[in-house]
């Protein structure tokens, strides 16, 4: 390329072939690099972006309002803040079951578990029934069982209540020939009025207290009665029983 320009120009330029070389090289070098940075720095399609759903907003879960508790009802049990300091949780709540010993002239004498609220005479059919020519006088079959008692039918001398008679009261008739004492867990509210020292008024709450613990479990529980002191315990004990 040297000897084929100009004189003149070989002259003025003095260059040496080697020197040529070299020039081209870098000038070819120089439009690749120019060539590559255009490429690279040319504009491209963009695509938009797309459409993504939004999530649906997550709903907290609904409180569950506390239960209404009637005026004068305990608190359900485990309420947590609304149960009384040192209160346990299943306290003073009545027994779902009531376990009785029906024994004498029935036709499958035994223990029986039957459900809280069940009658004397529910504990009769639960055992079979009464056998034939069993006396059931003094039986009350419509009185409400307790926890632990025993039910005698057709017993000769088995400790029944006496029936109440006009103008004698059950203490007197208990206490006079020889008779048995008055049962605390069967005798109605009459019966109770008929004891010495026991009006209306403490009969009824006798019939209260019997109904609200199950019945009486020894004769002592009847210092727990409002209206019954040291003197008129004194004067009831020989008179009644469990």
């Amino acid at each position: 390329m040297g000897e084929r320009l100009p004189l003149w120009v070989q002259t003025r330029c003095g260059l040496e072939p080697r020197t040529l070389a070299a020039l081209a090289v870098v000038l070819v070098v120089a439009a690749c690099a120019a060539a590559g940075t255009f490429w690279a720095g040319r504009p491209e399609p963009v695509r938009a972006p797309e459409i993504v759903d939004a999530a649906p907003p997550v709903t907290p879960p609904e409180a569950t309002p506390p239960e209404a508790t009637p005026p004068g009802a305990a608190p359900p049990s485990g309420a947590g803040a609304g149960e009384a300091p040192g209160e346990s949780p299943g306290e003073g709540k009545a027994p779902a079951e009531v376990v009785v010993d029906v024994g004498g002239k029935v036709r499958s004498p035994g223990v029986l578990t039957l459900p809280a609220g069940s009658r004397v005479v529910d504990a009769l059919r639960a055992a079979g029934g009464a056998r034939p020519g069993a006396d059931l006088t003094g039986l009350n079959r419509a009185r409400v069982l307790f926890d632990g008692e025993q039910v005698l039918v057709g017993v000769p001398g088995s400790p029944v209540a006496p029936p109440a008679q006009p103008g004698v009261g059950a203490g007197a008739a208990a206490g006079e020939n020889g008779g048995a004492p008055l049962s605390l867990n069967a005798a109605t509210a009459e019966q109770f009025d008929g004891l010495p020292g026991v009006g209306p008024v403490l009969a009824r709450r006798l019939v209260e207290h019997r109904a609200e613990h199950g019945g009486f479990r020894a004769v002592e529980e009847l210092r727990e009665v409002d209206g019954i002191g040291e003197r008129r315990f004194a004067d009831l004990r020989p008179l009644v029983r469990p």
